[in-house]
């Protein structure tokens, strides 16, 4: 099982984890954090491979990526 956590008041928006996810598993939101961005949600669980591009990608380290094993 993969984890995607979303720190949305870290975000400014920039889209890089939305741009180079390589399964289309984030898109940007229509909601806005508190200093005024837009922020993506992770909503493509099914596709999501865990590859942690966009953690790694995320200027503001807004993204953590955890990988849990079927138990």
């Amino acid at each position: 099982m993969i984890e995607v956590v979303i720190n949305s008041e870290w975000c400014k928006g920039c889209g890089l984890c939305v741009h180079f996810c390589p399964k289309d598993c984030l898109s940007m939101g229509s909601e806005i954090n508190a200093k005024g961005y837009s922020y993506p949600v992770f909503g493509n669980e099914e596709e999501c491979n865990g590859c942690t591009a966009c953690g790694k990608l995320c200027p503001d380290l807004a993204i953590n990526i955890y990988r849990y094993k079927d138990i």
